[in-house]
């Protein structure tokens, strides 16, 4: 950093990356409360080492989430800058424009992120000036949250254990009424420099029917899932077509929500739920925190395997296949509802998750960061700690993870857990006319029956891309060899 400041009154600046939202906003409260002049910036960083690039459906969600955020600003007299670029370098131009002695922002857990926000308050102290972070995205701290031997958590269950034993979190910060903004000349790039929402095709035209990007989306989907759909969560969160999940995913992702406000909203409805519907949404907050947890450690979590054992299983090269699992084109309809409802909707349901994951590396054998960056592009909640962490522990490479031989039967996973087949149908409208029992398996159909259903495999429906049962052998082989490659 090169701009030298003379002393005086300054500008206070903000920088939001993984926080769109005016409320529990540590960085913005303690900028209101300096009573000066304030500028907020987005900047996007994809030059920086280790900073990962937005996926396209991210793209699309921080296109229409940082509309939202910039109007919040201006009702409360603050302007929002649009920057793109390497972070360090934009913060320094961005204090020389409009001669900060202040820079505020909330903290970032991924390492890379972490070590440049690092970097820049060091800088910033040397030159004179203010700088300081504040807490919001994680109810914990990943770096003193360790075991009695002073290693990070391994396992999900003691870092629950751990985190639920320490006080209540804190109560959410109020959002600033009315901020002083400041009012000088400053160049901004536009959302659609930043974010162009895709054209020709417009493959997210039905995500703004699912989605409503911003802060007020995220309080009204909290609102209604405690109103609606918490009451059946711990039982019902299981099954696709019951809506018993929160939809909050994209909304944490993006900060326009936090573990805080959550929990207040939960303790404030604790009389009126049952103690195990709280208790298992509690615990799927704390499942993100322990995947952020992973990666503040393991800053290799999207691309090395966590165990390295698995760094001799044997993964297999099929484009064909691959194609045909991101397509929803797999032959096996809950596997394909699945994709389908990905691309469709930007996100899919979590059941639903694990059981096409766990049908990529275990029957189709294919590497599990392959299924990791196509979730990466088409997840409007793509999470850069969840995303990776939930796909090794599919695989079996991860922390905690799922043995390896345990492999779903997409089969006896769509019967149990989308039985009318609501879920499929929804999806997979060309097998809407097949009868429940055959549903899940149209190669078992009757040739009569396939017809009456309109039904062609082969034609109209895939046939499947590979045999359950021997699939299922071959991933226990190659397993068992990867261990004897040890």
């Amino acid at each position: 950093m090169s701009h030298d400041r003379p002393d005086g009154q300054g500008t206070v600046l903000v920088l939001f990356r993984h926080d769109l939202r005016v409320s529990e906003n540590g960085a913005l409260a303690a900028a209101a409360q300096t009573d000066k002049p304030v500028l907020a910036a987005y900047v996007l960083d994809e030059e920086s080492e280790g900073m990962r690039a937005p996926g396209g459906a991210a793209r699309w969600w921080l296109h229409h989430s940082l509309a939202r955020l910039s109007e919040d600003l201006e009702k409360r007299g603050v302007r929002l800058v649009l920057r793109s670029g390497a972070m360090s370098d934009v913060v320094d131009d961005l204090v020389g424009e409009i001669d900060a002695d202040t820079v505020f922002w909330n903290r970032r857990y991924h390492p890379a992120g972490a070590a440049a926000d690092a970097a820049i308050k060091s800088a910033l102290r040397e030159r004179g000036l203010r700088a300081e972070s504040f807490d919001g995205q994680l109810l914990h701290e990943p770096s003193r949250l360790q075991t009695g031997a002073g290693s990070f958590y391994k396992v999900f269950t003691p870092f629950w254990k751990a985190m639920s034993a320490g006080p209540d979190p804190r109560a959410p910060i109020d959002p600033p009424r009315r901020i002083a903004g400041y009012d000088g000349k400053i160049a901004s790039q536009t959302l659609d420099e930043l974010f162009p929402l895709p054209r020709s095709p417009d493959w997210a035209k039905a995500f703004g029917e699912v989605w409503t990007p911003g802060e007020d989306g995220a309080h009204a989907r909290l609102e209604s899932f405690i109103s609606e759909r918490l009451d059946d969560y711990a039982d019902g969160r299981d099954f696709p077509a019951g809506g018993s999940t929160s939809g909050l995913s994209p909304h944490l992702a993006h900060g326009e929500i936090t573990p805080y406000q959550i929990f207040a909203a939960l303790r404030a409805e604790a009389k009126e739920v049952s103690s195990a519907n709280l208790a298992k949404f509690r615990q799927e907050i704390g499942w993100r925190e322990f995947c952020h947890h992973l990666l503040f450690h393991n800053p290799g979590l999207c691309e090395e395997n966590f165990q390295p054992a698995f760094d001799a299983f044997p993964w297999k090269s099929d484009k064909e296949a691959l194609r045909a699992w991101q397509r929803g084109r797999t032959g096996y309809p809950i596997v394909d509802a699945g994709m389908r409802e990905l691309w469709q909707t930007g996100v899919m349901h979590n059941r639903v998750r694990m059981i096409v994951a766990s049908f990529l590396t275990k029957h189709l054998l294919i590497d599990w960061r392959e299924g990791e960056r196509w979730f990466w592009d088409t997840l409007v909640d793509a999470d850069a700690a969840s995303n990776p962490a939930n796909w090794q522990w599919v695989a079996g490479s991860g922390a905690d993870a799922a043995p390896y031989f345990r492999i779903f039967n997409p089969v006896l996973q769509g019967e149990k857990f989308d039985p009318d087949g609501s879920y499929v149908r929804s999806f997979v409208p060309e097998l809407d006319k097949l009868p429940d029992r055959y549903l899940h398996k149209p190669w078992d159909a009757p040739a009569q029956v396939l017809a009456d259903a309109g039904v062609d495999l082969g034609r109209t429906y895939p046939k499947p891309v590979v045999d359950h049962a021997a699939a299922r052998k071959r991933a226990l082989a190659s397993y068992d060899a990867a261990k004897e490659a040890q």
